[in-house]
């Protein structure tokens, strides 16, 4: 069995996330507490009680995200010896979801990676006034024809593919006039379903811009360690361990689309048959199995689901 550790992006948070964790083991609280002692802020108190709106915000839930995936990894270890360099052949992440892997696998440390993420939340929030940006999604067109769907929507105006999640999955983001456009199109083109989605911004694409160069800045001061297994970047969908390359590829990846599909896929060329979705969340485990129906996808989030990973190894 060869596996790779993916890890969650913005859209798996939920109040109450990473409780029954916290709940339950020491080395989970551990990892709560440095993640709101590093941010100045009782991060873990919101999570578990909400309100929903709060945690929703995009400067809240990134660092969240990671702060229930890394618990769940402290877990791992602290229960089970689980060792990511002798037990997975890489890490990936949804968006956000590839700094929860880079700190899983040692790159950064989980006090920057909270910070990162807080940084990386508020820039992206900053970066386009409330209203001028959207994003929507496809459903029931491959990466292709959404492209096609762009270039006929764009009118001259910001508008990119920014998700490429799985077959007949394609996030796209943009001004809101030009998504607006793009999801009639869409409708024209024989997409099953095309609607806006309930975000603050257009991420991963080039209104992002000031937000990349936010995190350029960040980047370059903190501390970046090769990871113990390689990660597979979303802006590539290819291997990557050289820390200069993964700093250049975070920066690139805040206006780049998520290359989730092609990732699965050279995880799956790679020899990689098992996917453990650690966090909060079961998005990356469904969109697996869309993905490749061959691969064997399961998710680690709660104290039910370490004893039975555990328990498999």
């Amino acid at each position: 069995m060869a596996r790779a550790l993916v890890f969650p992006g913005q859209g798996s948070q939920a109040v109450g996330m990473g409780k029954d964790l916290y709940d339950a083991f020491a080395s989970a609280r551990e990892v709560f507490q440095e993640v709101d002692d590093a941010l100045e802020q009782k991060l873990s108190k919101l999570m578990f009680e909400g309100p929903d709106d709060d945690l929703t915000l995009t400067e809240n839930a990134q660092p969240a995200l990671m702060a229930v995936s890394l618990a769940a990894m402290a877990v791992l270890k602290t229960e089970g010896g689980f060792e990511l360099s002798k037990s997975a052949e890489f890490v990936a992440g949804h968006s956000l979801g590839e700094y929860s892997a880079l700190a899983a696998a040692g790159t950064f440390s989980l006090a920057d990676t909270a910070r990162l993420l807080k940084l990386r939340g508020q820039s992206m929030q900053q970066a386009v006034p409330v209203g001028e940006g959207a994003m929507a999604a496809l459903l029931g067109l491959d990466l292709a024809v959404a492209q096609e769907v762009v270039d006929a929507a764009a009118e001259g105006e910001v508008l990119a593919t920014a998700n490429d999640n799985a077959a007949g999955q394609v996030v796209i983001s943009g001004k809101t006039s030009a998504v607006e456009r793009a999801v009639e199109v869409a409708k024209e083109k024989g997409a099953k379903r095309a609607m806006l989605l309930q975000v603050s911004a257009p991420f991963h694409c080039p209104m992002m811009a000031p937000a990349a160069e936010v995190m350029a800045d960040a980047l370059s001061k903190v501390d970046v360690s090769a990871p113990v297994v390689p990660l597979i970047a979303n802006v590539t969908a290819g291997p990557v361990s050289d820390p200069a390359e993964i700093q250049r590829l975070l920066v690139e990846q805040v206006t780049g689309m998520v290359r989730w599909r092609e990732s699965v896929e050279t995880m799956k060329t790679m020899g990689v048959d098992t996917l453990i979705e650690v966090g909060s969340g079961k998005v990356l485990s469904g969109l697996a199995r869309r993905i490749d129906r061959e691969l064997t996808a399961t998710n680690v989030g709660s104290p039910a689901d370490v004893e039975a990973f555990l328990g498999s190894l």
